[in-house]
């Protein structure tokens, strides 16, 4: 039924188990795999840690630096998997944004990602990139938790 994953991750040990999960999945039906990560660009005023530690050139050769590990880590969890894999990355602000663009730009037909699991109030006022993602794609989105 599904012949292109996008899988979105952010490096966590939460999103690692999804994308492991997912390249699985897309190994027992024959599908192939685009994943991403989004870098969040470096902002003057920030509560981030990376980000108050580090001048803008610096942030972002850091952030581009965590970026790649991440992709050569998926990349190699799809070859052991004979799954053909594609990587990239993207700056944006708002990661769901970019995870809903590369799903339609990259014809997936299922975005499949992990849930951090907010709750209550942060969950409100911070919002969740899944919760984002389901709510704007246009294609179905597995949400491994």
């Amino acid at each position: 039924m599904y012949k292109h994953l996008l899988i979105p991750t952010d490096g966590s040990a939460l999103s690692t188990a999804a994308l492991e999960k997912s390249i699985r999945f897309a190994s027992e039906i024959g599908a192939k795999a685009t994943v991403l990560t989004v870098t969040q660009p470096f902002k003057v005023l920030s509560l981030t840690p990376d980000q108050l530690e580090f001048s803008h050139e610096e942030y972002d050769r850091y952030a581009g630096q965590v970026a790649d590990e991440i992709l050569e880590q998926a990349r190699s969890v799809a070859a052991q998997a004979e799954v053909v894999c594609y990587a990239t990355r993207e700056i944006d602000i708002d990661p769901s944004v970019s995870i809903v663009r590369k799903a339609a730009e990259s014809n997936c037909d299922l975005i499949a990602m992990g849930s951090h699991g907010r709750e209550g109030f942060k969950a409100f006022m911070l919002g969740s990139v899944t919760m984002k993602v389901l709510a704007n794609s246009r294609v179905p989105v597995l949400v491994y938790r």
